[in-house]
């Protein structure tokens, strides 16, 4: 049993908190709602030093903020979006709703937003341009499906959809993530033992051969080599891998430099197809999403171009909202960029046809998305082995290159 801290709502709107020893969160949740309570936020009771926690400390936040330019991850929108759409569904005025939610918060960025959104709808806006006045934690498609569902009337559902829909955004994030992350991380450690070796041993192997006066193999002279240069010019190296950092932040700047990198990234052995599943995934989810919630197609193509996070797929959607305006489909521009397989446009195809295009760019999310699950998996189960055999390598050629002067002194001593 864990104790579990909450957050809920009475039928008459007052805020409760307490806490609740139980197995899962899922079970004080059913004990809530069994209490005629709404929950709103549910987690494990933190475990901290004393009193003091991390947002209290003097200047943490302000440094927070900087550090992280405003923005929200996805792990604070979700709960928050679940959140609202649980008080708008139990009845509870919008503004009163933003301010508990404001009070609620441990991101400080998402709360000077809904502190900020607050007083805008005091003062007569609606939900979606106060949320239009923080695009660094409210983008572009989270605004315009809210400004849907405020016209449809339909707020509830469309949070529920935008809530969903950051769950898998997060999750196949995650997934990607995971597989570029493991095999980093190795050959760091990798990067840092070579490192060690090159700077503090061989050099004292070298002062050993200069004393025997053994004659170097090319093995051992590439070492050696290597070895100078970690030592006598390492900063030549930092210096060039933060050269080609800031040309690759400089090129992501701008829509030629990111289209570039996007396809030399689509391009890479496995890790390409696993992003280019991911963003077709991300792509058709988003797409899906904003023709559910009720926003125009001519909208939600931009939208979609803005937010689909792969320049190559962003030229794909300008094409396409191009040809709707000149009265084509949406297919048949989607077959000029080879991002997209044919199953894809074949699936964009049927949707057109049947008038449930919407439903058809779900199916294939969902399709890519278990790709993307297959792949990674996959990529987890052929990199291990792979990389014990570099790892391997590397330290055999190091123990070679070092000890082959020495036998080969030792050799020439017995034939002697």
């Amino acid at each position: 049993m864990a104790a579990f801290s909450y957050r809920a709502m009475d039928r008459s709107g007052k805020e409760i908190r307490g806490q609740i020893e139980a197995s899962t969160e899922e079970v004080v949740i059913d004990r809530l709602r069994g209490m005629g309570y709404f929950p709103t936020e549910v987690k494990k009771a933190k475990e901290g030093v004393g009193n003091l926690a991390l947002e209290d400390i003097p200047g943490i936040k302000q440094f927070m903020k900087l550090l992280t330019r405003g923005k929200v991850p996805l792990k604070s929108m979700m709960p928050f979006t679940r959140q609202l759409a649980v008080l708008i569904g139990a009845g509870l005025p919008l503004l009163r709703g933003i301010r508990i939610l404001s009070e609620q918060t441990e991101n400080a960025n998402l709360k000077e937003a809904l502190l900020g959104i607050a007083n805008e709808i005091e003062s007569g806006n609606t939900l979606s341009e106060g949320m239009s006045k923080y695009p660094s934690v409210f983008d572009r498609l989270f605004v315009n499906m809210i400004r849907a569902g405020e016209i449809g009337g339909a707020l509830e559902a469309v949070l529920d959809r935008l809530a969903i829909f950051a769950e898998k955004s997060a999750a196949i994030r995650s997934k990607v993530k995971s597989a570029m992350w493991y095999p980093g991380f190795v050959m760091g450690i990798a990067g840092a033992i070579l490192s060690g070796i090159l700077i503090y041993i061989v050099p004292q192997f070298v002062d050993i051969y200069d004393d025997l006066g053994a004659e170097l193999p090319g093995m051992t002279m590439m070492l050696i080599k290597a070895s100078e240069i970690a030592t006598d010019r390492f900063w030549v190296v930092v210096l060039t891998i933060g050269f080609f950092v800031m040309i690759w932040k400089f090129l992501r700047r701008y829509d030629w430099g990111r289209y570039g990198t996007d396809t030399f990234l689509l391009r890479l052995p496995v890790m390409g197809k696993i992003l280019q599943k991911a963003s077709i995934a991300r792509w058709a989810r988003t797409f899906a999403t904003l023709l559910e919630a009720g926003v125009p197609i001519l909208q939600t193509l931009i939208i979609v171009k803005d937010t689909a996070g792969n320049e190559v797929i962003s030229r794909a959607v300008l094409e396409v909202h191009n040809s709707i305006k000149e009265g084509e489909s949406i297919s048949d521009p989607l077959k000029k960029f080879s991002i997209f397989p044919p199953l894809v446009v074949h699936m964009v195809a049927v949707g057109e046809e049947t008038g449930a295009i919407d439903t058809m760019l779900n199916k294939v999310a969902e399709f890519y998305e278990r790709e993307v699950d297959d792949a990674v998996d996959g990529l987890a189960k052929l990199i291990e082995p792979l990389l014990i055999v570099i790892l391997g390598g590397i330290i055999g050629f190091v123990v070679i290159a070092l000890y082959m002067p020495v036998f080969s002194l030792v050799s020439a001593i017995g034939g002697k």
